[in-house]
């Protein structure tokens, strides 16, 4: 009886087997070819050495049968800098990638990019090309490469400190220079950035100036430093939190920064305790917006400014905490941040703190804006917030055009304008130049003026004998 079973069961196999082996071969369309989401691909500016984003490509078969692609393959090979992965399969070379009928895959492109002698961008290129049923189908690969200074983490990690690189003396401007990590101007060293040198920060990046270190950042009207994020294809471009800050720390000394444009962090200027008579920051003609916390972050310290634009924080665009001495002249504090909602006025003035024992530590500040602009879209955009039974809080508004409730019969206010839009020319693509109807134009007092030949567009800042109130002239 096992014995026929036996027989049985091997007749069945056999059976299954055979069945199996005349299953027909998998019929293909022999005729029709692919079609792609984009014949194309261009990646925007990229540093050498540092994986570009990646691009994706939908590849469809329109057909009702399905198609075997024979080969997929870059047209450069193996020395190609872009790669690609089609279906979870890596290149450079594919091999019958079957697509079924009505249905598509996904084409992932990136690239990294060899460095060159070159100081300006320039371009590479390849093609993916797909053969298909005897015929070939590309899609044509472009990448604008950039050289670079890179300054990445190359000292080791202390108690206070993750893994750094030292930066100091005066920087080249030929080529953009791109910070990893924490890049530290050490105790008695300068840095110097000269005039038109473009700095890229990387995730977290952070320029931070510690005890005895000093910045100088000397741009002019027509090359102005810029410091932003390295992401710079367009859907991150102008995208706020692409990196940390510059941190002027306690007792960095001597800063100054004029005709710059720091923008899309998390702080633009963070400020901290003085370490001599002088500001720990002269700052002019310097644009600082687009900041995920704040524009300008100061504790404690000294400061003075003129000529700039602190614009758009998802909380502040100045807040002066613990205390300090701090000097604005022709400044426009404003914020307009639609990215999330804001609640916060967007200039915060405090005098004290709690220690880590819990106690209240007051210090004196002492804060003058002449002929500013104070204004965004919250009723009340400043929070003046004073430790009551102390009066070490002083607070001047002069000839400044001010969004607020407070009574500007109050004598820290002389003649200012009160809540009267100052008709910037377009405040939602970030130009904050007025239009010929604003209320700041020769709203200004001149003896606030004097020494301030320009404006922040590089114009004569008293062109007919009355300057307007803000950063920007009328012209």
């Amino acid at each position: 009886m096992k014995k026929i079973k036996s027989i049985y069961l091997t007749i069945l196999l056999l059976f299954i087997l055979l069945i199996i082996s005349c299953h027909p071969e998998r019929e293909y369309d022999r005729y029709s070819l692919l079609k792609f989401s984009s014949d194309s691909v261009f990646i925007d500016t990229s540093f050498a050495t540092v994986t570009t984003i990646t691009r994706i490509i939908k590849v469809y078969n329109t057909s009702s049968k399905p198609i075997l692609i024979d080969k997929v393959y870059l047209s450069n090979g193996s020395n190609s800098m872009f790669r690609f992965n089609i279906d979870g399969e890596p290149g450079p070379i594919v091999i019958d990638l079957e697509i079924d009928a009505k249905d598509s895959l996904f084409l992932f492109i990136n690239a990294t990019i060899d460095p060159n002698d070159a100081n300006t961008p320039f371009i590479i290129e390849d093609s993916i090309i797909f053969i298909v049923n005897g015929k070939n189908q590309k899609i044509k690969l472009a990448a604008l490469g950039q050289n670079a200074y890179f300054h990445t983490p190359d000292h080791p990690p202390t108690q206070y400190l993750p893994a750094y690189s030292l930066v100091s003396g005066v920087w080249e401007n030929d080529k953009p220079h791109v910070i990893y990590g924490i890049a530290v101007v050490d105790e008695d060293c300068t840095l110097v950035i000269p005039a038109g040198t473009k700095v890229y920060m990387h995730r977290n990046a952070m320029l931070w100036v510690y005890k005895g270190g000093s910045l100088k950042i000397k741009g002019n009207p027509f090359e102005p430093v810029l410091i932003t994020s390295d992401r710079l294809d367009p859907f991150y471009r102008d995208q706020a939190g692409g990196w940390d800050r510059i941190w002027l720390s306690a007792l960095s000394k001597d800063n100054e920064i004029d005709w710059a444009i720091i923008q899309n962090g998390n702080v633009g200027i963070h400020a901290d305790t003085v370490a001599n008579a002088n500001p720990t920051l002269k700052i002019n003609n310097t644009i600082i917006r687009n900041m995920s916390t704040a524009c300008l972050f100061a504790q404690g310290a000294k400061i003075v400014a003129t000529n700039c634009l602190f614009a758009n924080a998802k909380y502040y665009s100045a807040l002066l905490s613990i205390g300090g001495y701090y000097v604005f002249k022709h400044c426009n504090f404003v914020n307009f941040w639609n990215t999330s909602h804001r609640s916060s006025s967007l200039l915060a003035l405090n005098n004290y703190y709690k220690d880590i024992n819990g106690n209240i530590q007051i210090r004196p500040i002492s804060v003058y804006m002449g002929n500013c602009i104070v204004y965004g879209d919250q009723e009340e955009e400043i929070l003046i917030d004073k430790h009551p039974g102390i009066d070490n809080f002083f607070l001047t508004l002069d000839h400044c055009l001010l969004r607020t409730k407070y009574n500007l019969g109050d004598s820290i206010f002389i003649n200012c304008i009160r809540n009267k839009d100052p008709e910037f020319r377009n405040h939602s693509i970030g130009d904050f130049r007025l239009q010929n109807n604003s209320p700041c134009i020769d709203a200004g007092k001149i003896n606030i003026s004097w020494g301030i030949n320009n404006d922040l567009s590089g114009g004569p800042r008293i062109a007919n004998g009355v300057p307007d109130i803000g950063a920007y002239e009328l012209y």
